[in-house]
């Protein structure tokens, strides 16, 4: 069978052919059918496979833009945020101002001596202001750039007293200046009338020869002058119809307005003025200087003066051929009186006769009138002949208050500001602020802390004074929560600060004293708070104390919970012997040796559960949600918590916590080896005498601060925190009173006679500051303190009340006995001699002398 098979397929039927060859086409048909079905599939599975293979690719290429669009969008958004970091430091708290009551809103304090920088001179609340103002002297004294010209409050003047004797911070003042041999007298009284400009005011300067032994002559210069972005212009006239010399002008926030001069009382020996342009009004005493000219009389005597119409600044033409500077100068022989009034002539009809502001037997007639009121009205609000004190204490007293009052400014500018996200300082937004200042002299611009205590006498006097100036600070607030501590604000009080100060960081805070200031105001004159809208300003300034608040509650925050550090101490320095903490107000008082962001300051706690005390009252007064605060204060306020953080066990004294060691001192490194020059012998060049620096001689250690028993070891008590039975105040009050630690004869001394840093200079040029002194503010609240402890019933009730009567009677006899001997209010007092020490006139919360003998707290 097999081998037929294998022979069919030689020799095959023809019959059996022809069914071979259907069946080998249909074979053939179905495989050409299987091909090109193989080849379709091929042709579809090669599609299918370009096709997904397109579809992961572009899938893959979304994933990729996706990336790369989250990845650009997430840098864009970290940059994003950079700059949005960056911008929080100068970004105001919202749009809704807490002034609003400015310029001409409130004609009656339009004009005002609101630049308490200069011995007298008069603006206006307005940002870009007219200003006037007062040099005078004495022709045979006068030095090389211009050395002898009073201007400025200057340290280096060494006048023998000046001050304002009275003034209400509203309608007039009155001033007396000792510059041997001359005694010289301003005063203004001001005439608002129905004059929609602010109305019209006269000023006076009188002088007279003390001693009629040295020079008879003076020169007094009277300037007007406008700023850079004053809306306006000036002239000088003089005439033969009106021989008086004047300046008229008009400006946006003046309408037209003349200056005229008029002596009333002595001879003038020569008359001339200057018609200029100055460069800033930081450099007015320079312009006029560089104009003095030397004239002769027609009886032969020579003169300095000034030469009238200058239009060009050292020969070169100016772009501004419009003065922006005019000064009449009056040479006169004294005993000389002059007055100087300011008419607004806006709003009048031509023809129309214009009320003129009265001169000579008139003006001294209404400012007689003006000084009564005052009199009466000082001791109708601190009662003080009620209590006793002679005719001498009370005229004191009232010069001390009438300084602090006359002493409000008004700025305009904006702060140079920082925060960790700028790289560079960056400017503050501009804005106007109404201060008061710590000293005419030497701080004469707006500082934080010292405006809470300003506030304690000032609303005494005139809440709505203090609210307005209240205002103003908070429309310092950022959106942050933060105000710089100190306020340079316009290029006046620029010139008078160092360079190094200028700069104010966000991270540093200083002691919230405004709340000092509103507890004040919210137990001692709540009917008050209650009339005229105030309680609106109250509702106004709610969030933004809030979000002050907080922003203390929070970037100062220590690491334990319930603790506190101020921040911004220089941990790297080697100059200081103990790195400084400007931020906390104390500046050099000595903290731990070491900064670390570890440590706990005792003070700052305190201050804190202050502000929580106040906020949770306000809170409550004006129905708000009080809670928090109240669980705050409870929690700041607890005496236990208290004691585990700050009190030390050995001495049990209130303390700071931190990096510490008294092993350091100051010394000179050791000398550098010699430069020998190419080819010298011997033992080359010098090196001259390095600074001194820091050294350790024992490493420190985190532990309480103690041995530094001083102000900041008073603060549970000085702001009322602690419990009256508690025995660490019993132990606090006897220390305050031993000779050997705070105690003196004038008040209590910053830092205890024991303590290795005490009467330590802090590097080799700064001599030491809050290391013994005594200070008016502390002691204020220390005697406040004692009057609350001796009221409350506690164990230490009746050595507080004891205490209270020796420390008040200390404070008030010394303060008035430098006075007496110096012609000043001083900054700090020796806590030896008791003799006034730092700078003068400190007529800033030195001046709380005036609750202190009306016994106002």
């Amino acid at each position: 069978m097999a081998r037929n098979a294998g022979g069919n397929n030689n020799s095959t039927p023809k019959s059996s052919a022809t069914g071979n060859q259907a069946t080998a086409g249909a074979a053939a048909a179905a495989a050409a059918a299987a091909a090109a079905a193989s080849a379709k599939h091929k042709r579809s599975t090669s599609s299918n496979r370009n096709y997904n293979f397109n579809l992961s690719s572009k899938l893959m290429l979304d994933k990729w833009k996706t990336l790369v669009g989250c990845v650009s969008l997430a840098i864009a958004s970290y940059f994003g945020y950079l700059g949005y970091l960056e911008t929080r430091v100068n970004t105001p708290f919202d749009n809704h101002k807490m002034v609003l009551d400015s310029g001409l809103d409130d004609p009656e304090r339009y004009w005002g001596s609101y630049r308490p920088q200069t011995y007298f001179g008069m603006k206006t609340r307005d940002p870009h202001s007219l200003v006037m103002g007062l040099m005078w002297y004495t022709p045979s004294n006068l030095g090389p750039d211009g050395h002898g010209i009073r201007h400025w409050c200057e340290l280096s003047d060494n006048l023998d007293g000046y001050g304002w004797t009275h003034h209400d911070g509203r309608s007039f003042g009155v001033q007396e200046i000792q510059d041997l041999p001359f005694e010289i007298k301003t005063s203004f009284v001001k005439y608002p009338g129905e004059k929609q400009y602010g109305g019209d005011w006269t000023a006076r300067i009188s002088v007279r020869n003390t001693t009629r032994a040295w020079d008879r002559s003076i020169s007094l210069i009277w300037y007007v002058a406008l700023d850079e972005r004053t809306n306006g212009h000036i002239k000088y006239v003089s005439d033969e119809k009106s021989p008086e010399p004047g300046v008229y002008g008009e400006s946006q926030g003046l309408g037209e307005f003349q200056v005229r001069f008029h002596a009333v009382k002595g001879r003038i020996q020569h008359k001339s003025y200057l018609s200029t342009v100055a460069p800033s009004l930081s450099k007015l005493k320079e312009t006029i200087f560089s104009h003095f000219r030397a004239f002769a009389s027609k009886r032969g005597n020579r003169f300095i003066g000034l030469p009238g119409e200058i239009v060009s600044q050292n020969g070169v033409p100016s772009t501004n051929p419009e003065p922006n500077l005019i000064a009449i100068q009056i040479t006169a022989e004294v005993d000389f009186t002059l007055d100087i009034t300011y008419q607004s002539t806006s709003g009048f009809a031509l023809g129309e006769s214009i009320p003129k502001p009265p001169t000579g037997r008139a003006y001294t007639d209404s400012l007689q009138a003006k000084i009564g009121a005052f009199d009466k009205r000082f001791e109708d609000t601190f009662q003080l002949a009620a209590k006793g004190y002679a005719p001498d204490m009370i005229r004191f007293a009232r010069n001390a208050f009438s300084n602090m009052i006359g002493g409000i400014g008004y700025f305009y500018g904006a702060s140079r500001v920082q925060s960790v996200h700028t790289q560079n300082p960056v400017p503050y937004w501009k804005a106007p602020l109404y201060t008061a200042v710590p000293s005419r002299s030497f701080f004469p611009r707006g500082f934080l802390w010292d405006e809470g205590f300003h506030g304690l006498l000032i609303s005494a006097w005139d809440i709505d004074i203090e609210l307005d100036i209240i205002c103003h600070w908070f429309d310092l607030l950022n959106v942050e929560g933060w105000i710089p501590r100190e306020q340079i604000l316009g290029v006046e009080a620029l010139a008078k600060v160092p360079e190094e100060f200028v700069t104010q960081r966000n991270s540093n805070a200083n002691p919230p004293t405004f709340f000092l200031t509103l507890h004040k105001l919210l137990t001692q004159h709540k009917q008050q708070l209650s009339q005229k809208g105030r309680f609106a300003t109250l509702e106004r300034l709610y969030p933004r104390l809030q979000a002050w608040f907080n922003w203390y509650n929070t970037t100062q925050r220590g690491e334990v919970l319930g603790s506190y550090l101020w921040q911004g101490r220089n941990s790297s320095t080697v100059r200081e012997l103990n790195p400084k903490s400007l931020s906390s107000g104390l500046d050099d008082y000595p903290r731990a040796s070491h900064p670390t962001l570890r440590e706990r300051h005792v003070d700052l706690r305190c201050w804190i559960g202050l502000a929580a005390s106040v906020m949770a009252e306000l809170s409550t007064l004006l129905g708000k949600n009080d809670v928090k605060y109240y669980e705050t204060l409870s929690y700041l306020t607890d005496n236990e918590r208290l004691n585990r953080l700050h009190l030390d066990p050995y001495s049990e004294h209130y303390a700071d916590w931190g990096l510490h060691t008294d092993s350091v001192t100051l010394k000179h490194p050791p000398p550098l080896t010699p430069q020998r020059t190419a080819g010298q012998r011997g033992g080359g060049v010098p090196q001259p005498q390095q600074e001194k620096r820091r050294y350790v001689s024992k490493q420190p250690e985190y532990k309480f601060v103690d041995n530094m028993f001083g102000y900041v070891s008073l603060f549970p008590m000085l702001l009322e925190q602690l419990d009256h039975d508690s025995p660490y105040l019993g132990k606090m009050l006897r220390d305050m009173r031993d000779p050997e630690l705070l105690w003196t004869s004038y008040g209590l001394r910053s830092l205890a006679k024991n303590s290795p840093m005490y009467m330590k200079r802090n590097t080799e040029h700064d001599p030491p500051y809050w290391r013994g002194p005594i200070w008016i503010n502390i002691n204020y609240l220390a005697v406040k303190a004692l009057r609350h402890y001796g009221q409350a019933d506690g164990p230490y009730a009746e050595l507080a009340r004891k205490i209270y009567g020796e420390l008040r009677e200390n404070l008030v006899k010394n303060i008035f006995r430098q006075y007496q001997r110096s012609g000043y209010i001083w900054e700090q007092y020796d806590d030896t001699t008791g003799e006034g020490k730092g700078c003068k006139p400190f007529t800033g919360w030195s001046g709380l002398v005036v609750l202190l003998m009306a016994e106002q707290f």
